[in-house]
């Protein structure tokens, strides 16, 4: 059975309890979503779209977007996530891969996407938006009120909203092509993850394994794949607004009664920060992914929840996920002296093996079958360092990309920066190469966020003599510079290492 009809079939099973709580606090129950998906799936149907067409998606998280990419898996097509906000020549590029053949966008973009001094306002903001109107599709569906913009004859979610509900004739196809993710790549080979139907419903039977989800339980959370097990486990997903302060999702946690979150770790530090006191006692799971979780949020999280269980879920886009590792054990982890992050033991079915450089590849019924466009593999490379502990957990050492050169010495920064972020008065670190003109060599600087009383511009004497004792020598920094905060990138949040490269090379951008 593929996910989406997992979802419907709970849906039929309980039309009355609630699915989905969205930003605003509008409900929407399960039998309203069954009803919507099959009005909206059959609409599409009667309007031309086939088994395999691609769907570009261009709507921000709502119930209607959730309904539409529902719909459209039902219908037999494959939704493709683009963002058209990575530039005009980067968007063109991924366009020319997916070859998509029908486009959905809110009203507002296509307006803003078309529309002269829409697109010039976005441009002084720094937004350059593509044309979705001038793609060569078939068929545009737009969502929210028509605006000047969109495209003639599109069709309008709202009306397909109305139409009548169809049940499905047929199953779909599990090994069908459901969702494409573009992830990394250049405009000149960009690149993108297919998932199928059958993927997918790994994937989240796995998670579901692990964080146990049933009626009851709310899951406060914008991830997708976080929010579809939810409701196939018969739970309700609660979304944040989508411009929502750190403390109104803190407040909605309390509000909603939410039992599960989902957070990348500066998120959560961000909530943590928003104000005094425990979080909601009504968690039980509290999830952190996407990016390295720091010892010290770890630790503010057991405290400000120690009712919940704190989990760092490692999960690559083309294998969802992979490993999970409780706050407990990672910062036992780190307090016991050894390098690297754990990442916990490989769940059911994952298999690992090491590449000959150290790089850890991934196989299992979650993956991807592939990429767009490119031939599959066996093995799916992840560009992590890693190994296996004693009692058969992975532990990531770093990432390939981010080695750094010293000497004779390869520097992998993901297997010390846990250890540097366990000290007292560290709230989070990272290494990052400066070249040095003088010997080809990379200068190596240890970037510090302070956390504590303890004055910044003592804090790097304090680190130089007790960094010897936890790190190997070869990795000491030659340089330690405290920042305000780590400059980040991306819905992960993860450090954007070229723009720490920027700062600690201005003239004196911090204390040494």
């Amino acid at each position: 059975m593929s996910l989406v009809e997992e979802v419907l079939g709970q849906a039929g099973r309980t039309p009355s309890a609630v699915a989905l709580v969205a930003g605003d606090g509008a409900e929407l129950s399960y039998g309203e979503l069954r009803r919507q998906v099959l009005s909206v799936r059959h609409g599409l149907r009667e309007h031309g779209l086939r088994p395999g067409d691609g769907v570009l998606f261009s709507v921000r998280p709502s119930p209607e977007s959730l309904v539409l990419a529902i719909a459209v898996v039902a219908a037999g097509g494959c939704v493709i996530f683009a963002d058209p906000g990575a530039g005009p020549e980067m968007f063109t590029a991924r366009m020319r891969l997916a070859r998509p053949r029908w486009s959905a966008a809110e009203a507002l973009l296509y307006a803003a996407s078309r529309l002269g001094p829409v697109r010039a306002y976005a441009r002084r903001r720094g937004l350059l938006l593509p044309n979705l109107s001038a793609l060569d599709v078939a068929r545009h569906v737009y969502t929210g009120r028509w605006l000047p913009g969109v495209p003639p004859g599109a069709l309008a979610l709202n009306k397909l909203l109305t139409a009548q509900p169809v049940e499905p004739e047929s199953a779909t196809d599990p090994d069908a092509p459901a969702a494409v993710i573009f992830t990394s790549g250049t405009t000149a080979h960009p690149r993108a993850v297919v998932h199928t139907g059958a993927s997918l419903s790994a994937a989240l039977g796995l998670l579901r394994e692990r964080v146990p989800l049933g009626p009851g339980d709310v899951v406060h959370t914008d991830q997708l794949m976080l929010g579809l097990p939810t409701l196939a486990s018969g739970a309700r997903w609660s979304l944040p607004p989508l411009t929502g302060s750190a403390a109104l999702f803190r407040e909605h946690l309390r509000q909603r009664q939410a039992t599960h979150t989902y957070c990348v770790p500066v998120r959560l530090a961000e909530v943590l920060d928003a104000a005094p006191g425990p979080l909601s006692p009504s968690l039980r799971h509290i999830l952190l992914g996407s990016a390295p979780a720091p010892a010290g949020v770890l630790r503010r999280a057991v405290a400000a929840a120690p009712h919940a269980e704190v989990l760092s879920v490692y999960a690559m886009t083309e294998m969802l996920p992979v490993a999970i590792a409780t706050a407990a054990d990672k910062i036992a982890h780190v307090e016991q002296g050894h390098t690297g992050d754990l990442l916990g033991a490989p769940l059911p079915g994952v298999r690992t093996r090491p590449a000959d450089d150290g790089e850890l590849l991934l196989a299992g019924p979650n993956r991807s079958p592939g990429y767009l466009g490119e031939p599959p593999s066996p093995w799916l490379p992840t560009g992590d360092l890693a190994r296996l502990d004693s009692s058969g957990r992975l532990v990531l050492l770093g990432r390939k990309k981010d080695m750094l050169i010293r000497g004779s010495f390869n520097l992998y920064p993901g297997l010390y920066e846990p250890a540097v972020t366990a000290l007292p008065g560290v709230a989070d670190a990272a290494y990052v190469g400066v070249p040095d003109p003088g010997h080809g060599d990379e200068r190596v600087v240890l970037a510090i966020v302070a956390d504590g009383p303890e004055p910044a511009a003592a804090l790097p004497a304090r680190l130089r003599r007790e960094l010897p004792g936890i790190i190997d020598h070869d990795a000491l920094p030659d340089d330690i510079v405290v920042l305000p905060r780590l400059p980040r990138s991306g819905r992960g949040h993860k450090i954007d290492r070229a723009a720490l490269r920027d700062l600690v090379t201005t003239p004196d951008p911090v204390t040494r």
